[in-house]
């Protein structure tokens, strides 16, 4: 993993522009019902109130915290995803709860509980988002290829859910229950090289 070298050299400055943390979730058709996206911000960078766009897409304000990225010794990261329940008054995510995605889903697939689902954690500074962001609709900085690389997870299990919250617990693609590496049985019908040496 190698960080983009525009986002490096503005880190290396005596004054960086501030990170912009963006989540996608994603669910699917075979296990939820449904293929939505649903593209969300905390609302804590800069103050932001209503939607960030980067690359063109639009990432609403909704009470989300993520912990747990960091790597330990010998253990990949297992991040809590903690979402709001009750929406985001006074945006259009206001009547969004996750309690009502949660039935849905158990519709689909019994106790699934977005199990499966994938998440996204996109990051970016605030220098180089999208123009439309700026109220005088321009920014030379903008650059959709500056970001650090994403970190993909998965929905392992349905921690808790409250009224107020729910807490998701992921899990790198690696990491889950019944996920094999490789993914592949190298043979030589396959793969002619393998068990070939050169002396």
């Amino acid at each position: 993993m190698t960080i983009n070298s525009k986002i490096f050299s503005n880190l290396q400055e005596i004054n960086p522009s501030a990170i912009i943390e963006l989540f996608t979730l994603q669910l699917s058709t075979a296990l939820h019902g449904a293929n939505t996206l649903y593209r969300f911000h905390a609302g804590s960078n800069l103050n932001a109130n209503g939607k960030i766009i980067w690359a063109g897409n639009e990432y609403l304000r909704f009470p989300i915290q993520v912990t747990g990225f960091s790597f330990q010794k010998g253990q990949l990261p297992r991040p809590k995803f903690v979402v709001s329940n009750g929406g985001n008054q006074g945006s259009s995510l206001a009547n969004l709860s996750f309690s009502a995605i949660l039935l849905s889903v158990n519709e689909t697939t019994a106790g699934n509980d977005l199990t499966g689902a994938v998440v996204t954690r996109i990051r970016t500074l605030a220098k180089f988002i999208d123009a439309a962001n700026f109220a005088d609709g321009t920014n030379a900085d903008a650059d959709p290829n500056a970001e650090f690389p994403q970190e993909i997870y998965s929905i392992d299990r349905k921690a808790s859910e409250t009224r107020e919250v729910v807490e998701f617990e992921l899990a790198a693609p690696t990491d889950l229950a019944g996920v094999r590496i490789p993914g592949r049985q190298c043979t030589r019908s396959i793969f002619p090289a393998v068990g070939t040496f050169v002396g």
